[in-house]
């Protein structure tokens, strides 16, 4: 017995995917809050032990000091005032020892605090019987007893700097313990968000190779339906939803290809049945013009003149709908040779001639020195040049200008064709390659087919290159288009 295939929807793949991602979102988050917690309780022994430590001995130093100073500017006074500061600083001094004593947490601290408040109470005795002695008016070696103050003195300084000192080493000691510890949180993240990363990134492509990766399929397929590419056959491996829209799809291509082939057909059996009768009409109007049929009155001759105008044109229309016919169904052949492209617009330019002159056109042609030979079909890129050159003039102006350039770009020959016309809007400058398009053809007094850019574009892509447009309203056009060397 075969089992169904399981295939989940799209909200249950997020769902499945999104809820793997948040686990382990919460895992990682609760390891970093009890690692933070651990870490805090280090920073907080330093804090509030040592660094309290050391700033109670700097204030019992310094009492100290100043305790010093007093003594013996009441022994040189006998001033009252310094003895009251003096017993006042005892009082602080007792209190400071007492407090470094109490916080102190390391045995050789607490030792080096003892001996220094041993000596202390010494040096209190000793200043005690010596204040008696003054008082009293007795005699002593003050000298002696200077010099025994001074040594009871310098013993307290030093067993407060040691431990002072030691609790300084023991508070570089803890910040190297948190500096290891954090070194191995950082390499336990480090692991942990390598695997996080790995996890979330192949859930990712679990994500994107499922919905994602077919919907951006399907986009591409939407604006290749757009370009005119109709052909179908999508077969994603896709949730439910969108296997259906890309079936709808293909349904769709299906129904447009057939169109599409239907609309060629038309334009080209339209063309052709077009074409005899055009020819025709305009082969009686030459043979009108020779006079082989007797003499034509002037005001009949340039009615004719106007009817054979339009007949070319008409003539040129039918030529350029079996040419995008030919194109567009893959029949159009090229016979690719290793070309220069200066003959071609050299030719181009002495066609145009007529209409340089009739309109008094500034034409510049600007070419390169030494252009690179491309491998073209010449009468195709000589279309091409007659299409952009062309319509440069229809759309310049009288007493215009229009320049033709080519140079030598990375990897190609360049060629640009610029107008001081009108301009093209900005929305207009990718739709003027569309067949049938035109420029603001709604406002436009200059009227046409809309087929020269759409056979430039089948001409210029089909030889592997590029064609662009660049301009704006009221600052003319400029068309560019590059062939691969």
């Amino acid at each position: 017995m075969k089992l169904p295939q399981i295939n989940p929807t799209i909200l249950s793949r997020l769902v499945i995917g999104y809820s793997v991602i948040l686990i382990l979102v919460v895992i990682m988050n609760v390891y970093i809050i009890v690692r933070i917690g651990q870490f805090n309780e280090v920073t907080r022994s330093v804090s509030v032990t040592n660094n309290r430590m050391i700033h109670s001995i700097d204030k019992l130093k310094d009492a100290f000091l100043s305790q010093i100073r007093y003594e013996k500017k009441y022994i040189i006074t006998q001033d009252e005032a310094f003895y009251s500061q003096f017993l006042r600083l005892t009082s602080d001094c007792d209190q400071y020892l007492a407090e470094v004593i109490a916080i102190a947490d390391a045995p050789q601290t607490k030792g080096f605090l003892n001996h220094a408040k041993e000596a202390y109470q010494t040096y209190q005795l000793l200043f005690d019987k010596e204040v008696k002695l003054l008082k009293s008016g007795h005699r002593y070696s003050e000298e002696s007893n200077k010099q025994e103050k001074d040594r009871i003195a310098n013993a307290i300084i030093t067993e407060l700097d040691k431990s002072k000192a030691y609790t300084e080493q023991n508070t570089y000691d803890k910040i190297n313990t948190l500096h290891e510890f954090g070194a191995s949180v950082r390499r336990m993240m480090v692991i942990m968000t390598g695997a996080f990363l790995i996890i979330s990134l192949s859930i990712s492509l679990f994500i994107n190779r499922t919905i994602t990766q077919p919907m951006a399929i399907m986009k591409k397929k939407t604006r290749e339906i757009a370009q005119g590419n109709f052909k179908g056959g999508l077969d994603l491996s896709s949730p439910p939803e969108i296997g259906d829209l890309a079936e709808a799809l293909n349904l769709m291509c299906n129904k447009l290809q057939e169109l599409d082939k239907m609309k060629a057909d038309f334009f080209s059996s339209v063309s052709h049945e077009l074409r005899t009768p055009l020819t025709t009409i305009n082969l009686g109007i030459d043979l009108l013009h020779s006079g082989e049929e007797g003499t034509i009155p002037e005001n009949q001759r340039e009615l004719l003149d106007t009817v054979q105008n339009e007949s070319k044109r008409m003539i040129e229309i039918v030529n350029s709908l079996l040419d995008l016919s030919k194109m567009e169904a893959g029949m159009m052949t090229y016979t690719f040779e290793q070309k220069d492209l200066t003959p071609l617009v050299d030719k181009t330019i002495q066609e145009m001639g007529p209409l340089v002159q009739s309109k008094k056109i500034n034409l510049q042609v600007r070419l390169a020195e030494k252009l690179p030979s491309v491998k073209m079909d010449s009468e195709r890129i000589l279309q091409v040049l007659r299409n952009l050159i062309g319509n440069a003039m229809r759309f310049t102006p009288d007493e215009g200008q229009v320049t033709v350039s080519a140079r030598s770009v990375d990897g190609g020959l360049e060629v640009s064709v610029a107008d001081t016309g009108p301009g093209i809007p900005a929305e207009d400058l990718t739709s003027i390659f569309e067949k049938f398009k035109q420029a603001g053809s709604k406002t436009s007094q200059i009227k046409g087919t809309g087929l020269g850019l759409a056979i430039a574009k089948q001409i210029i892509t089909r030889h592997g290159g590029k064609i662009w447009a660049k301009s704006g309203p009221g600052s003319g056009s400029t068309f560019v288009f590059v062939l691969p060397t």
